[in-house]
């Protein structure tokens, strides 16, 4: 046996070689992990509960073998029968590494709680729900007239309020006979009607005097995001998120197929690992709104096309090789119970928006909705970025979309100090570009680093904003030049480029030996601008198919859309060049969209007829795909001038050069271009 081992962390990305025989709480703890304990690894708060994975992680480069911690102990036994472990859970403090392991942290174990930023975007609602309430007497039982107490009821409904073929569901045939009697005949029902047919799901004794209740999720590979709605008015009455806990099988999609095509079941682990998550993300709405959950009568989902599948038990493996195909891309209605939602109405509903295509999916489509480009004369370019990116161009003519893989680099994964977005993490930067010292803010405190106001808070890390933004002011201060590369200490003019094997990294916080050492590293660039250069490589082939080479605007959706500054992502070269007037943050376009078809059954009929109008540009077989990605790795890019971006952030043109022997000592001279 080796005498040490590879140990990753998931969500954070953090890894790194501990001794054989280390705990995975002491490892986490070694590499700056997120895990909590306040018994001093007693085994008593269960505080830093862990969930290993195994199998093949060809992601990662790994295998982990079933053996890669110690089995359970005696503190770990006793506490699962006296208090109970989740199905595959380990105590932190008491599970030791044996072999290379990869270890999910799951957020009631982090220390510091993941701020899910897809917070709900402000937008009046236009109320046509698939559920209403009704108020109906019926008529009681009849020795002459035989007739079940279900039959009756839909014969009220259907007089009185021209409810028609109204069907039943287990469920609410065991509670309708002793609701009736309690009611006195007189009941108040729940019937969901999206044009496929009348559903009783749900029956109260008596006039039920509050209203009916919907939550719009939106199921990104990285979080969760949910949003509990009152279906009389559309208010939003709480959002919230989770981690996807999917994360620990793969960061990005490709890698969770491979994990399913190289581990038997592998599917089925991801679908209940997601289904229980969003269970338990819908009791945790209700419990902030303070309602029943089983009051909430449907859900509409919006996912990319891997997580749809994976959500519905579907083997995601067709997905991962040409063409792409879909098991199938019309919307879908069905039992909320198909798709693990068992917490919320026993009959009721889910919802899901149709698939544009292989890789565009139901996300793509709600962005779609709410965005609604084919409404417009202008040409808009709409992007929503996350692990994976999708991209609509369009107009009143002609609307176009594609994705593209940009990894998890924006949620501050695969960075050397990053870590997901909460309290702690540096989330906005700037850089005097004489002095090349920093300041920043954090998550948690609305006051700069340089102001006496800031004090002395607990600094964690660096978050996707954060790195977007520190990439960015490093370019435009001179620390790293146009091809992403950090000069040397002597070249840049500050002792905050020091080396860091054969190149350098910017220090932003230092606090050791007390505290982190933040700092942006060669990799950490390198990250952003694969990340970006695919983003930007994507929007370029939509322009290429439209025949154009500027939009008149950019819409920035999601979390990115709402947390990074234009010039910052105009700098990097995410987008192309426009003004930074005509650059617009649309919030969770997604999370809108689905609360719209949540709110409206003319909504859905909308986007299903307007996804069949949208043309689909695959990235993955585009020969010219590569060639923009390669130009794009430049910082903001090889050839495209940005001479917009140039009036307002002059950027520095200037080049390091090695030396040729790796040392960073190399003269600063001129480039042309870049």
């Amino acid at each position: 046996m080796a005498d040490d081992a590879l140990v990753i962390f998931t969500p954070s990305g953090k890894r790194g070689r501990v001794p054989v025989g280390t705990s995975v709480l002491a490892a986490a703890r070694k590499l700056g992990v997120d895990l909590d304990s306040v018994c001093g690894g007693r085994g008593i708060c269960s505080k830093c509960q862990i969930a290993p994975s195994y199998g093949e992680f060809s992601k990662h480069g790994v295998h982990v073998s079933p053996d890669a911690l110690t089995d359970l102990n005696a503190v770990e036994e006793r506490y699962d029968r006296v208090r109970g472990l989740k199905p595959g859970r380990r105590l932190g403090c008491q599970a030791c590494v044996q072999g290379d392991v990869i270890v999910d942290v799951p957020p009631e174990s982090q220390v510091h709680k993941q701020v899910i930023r897809k917070s709900a975007s402000e937008r009046v609602m236009v109320m046509d729900p698939a559920v209403r309430a009704y108020l109906v007497d019926v008529a009681e039982p009849d020795m002459h007239e035989p007739l079940g107490d279900f039959q009756r009821l839909a014969a009220a409904l259907a007089a009185q309020w021209d409810v028609q073929g109204l069907r039943p569901d287990l469920a609410v045939l065991a509670r309708l006979q002793p609701a009736l009697r309690k009611g006195n005949w007189q009941v108040t029902v729940a019937v969901h009607d999206a044009g496929d047919g009348a559903r009783l799901i749900a029956v109260w004794p008596g006039f039920r005097d509050a209203p009916l209740y919907g939550i719009a999720i939106d199921l990104g590979s990285t979080t969760i995001a949910g949003h509990l709605v009152a279906l009389d008015d559309g208010r939003v009455l709480a959002s919230s998120g989770v981690m996807n806990p999917q994360i620990r099988f793969g960061e990005d999609l490709m890698s969770r197929v491979s994990y399913v095509m190289m581990n038997a079941g592998g599917d089925r682990e991801m679908t209940a690992a997601v289904q229980e998550a969003m269970g338990a993300l819908a009791s945790a709405l209700a419990e902030d709104a303070g309602i029943d959950p089983q009051d909430i009568m449907e859900a509409t989902i919006v996912c990319n096309p891997v997580m749809h599948h994976l959500l519905l038990g579907i083997d995601p493996v067709e997905l991962g090789q040409a063409p792409f195909a879909l098991a199938t891309s019309d919307s879908l209605s069905l039992p909320a119970s198909d798709a693990g939602l068992d917490t919320i109405a026993p009959a009721g509903r889910v919802y899901i928006l149709p698939l544009i295509a292989g890789h565009v999916g139901a996300d793509a489509a709600a962005v779609a909705l709410s965005e609604a480009p084919e409404r417009r004369d202008d040409l808009s370019l709409i992007v929503d970025v996350g692990t994976n990116a999708e991209i609509l161009l369009g107009n009143s003519s002609r609307v176009l979309a594609c994705s593209s893989p940009t990894g998890p680099a924006f949620e501050g994964a695969q960075i050397s100090s990053g870590q997901r977005a909460a309290p702690g993490a540096i989330e906005r930067i700037e850089i005097d570009p004489v002095t090349k010292a920093p300041r920043f803010k954090i998550i948690g405190n609305a006051h700069w680093s340089n102001e006496p106001e800031f004090g002395t808070p607990l600094i964690t890390g660096i978050c996707g904003s954060g790195i977007i933004e520190a990439v960015a002011e490093m370019r435009m201060a001179g620390i790293c030049d146009a091809s992403g590369l950090i000069g040397s200490a002597q070249q840049v003019g500050t002792e905050r480029c020091t080396p860091s094997g054969r190149t350098h990294e910017y220090v932003i916080f230092d606090a050791t030996p007390e505290g982190p050492r933040i700092t942006v590293t060669q990799g950490d660039i390198r990250a952003i601008q694969l990340a970006k250069s695919a983003l930007y490589a994507g929007a370029r082939l939509l322009m290429d198919e439209m025949g154009v080479d500027t939009v008149d605007r950019v819409v920035l959706a999601g979390a990115f859309g709402a947390h990074i500054s234009a010039k910052h992502a105009m700098v990097l070269g995410m987008i192309p060049d426009v003004p930074l007037d005509c650059v617009i943050s649309a919030g969770n376009a997604a999370g809108t969209g689905a609360r719209m078809a949540l709110c409206s059954v003319k909504a859905r009929r909308q986007i299903e007829a307007q996804v069949k109008r949208i043309d689909k540009i695959e990235t993955a077989i585009e020969p010219k795909f590569q060639e923009h990605f390669v130009a794009a790795n430049a910082l903001p890019h090889a050839t495209d001038p940005f001479t917009g971006l140039r009036e307002i952030a002059p950027l520095p043109d200037v080049s390091f050069n090695s030396g040729g022997d790796g040392s960073g000592t190399g003269r600063r001279r001129k480039r042309r271009g870049g």
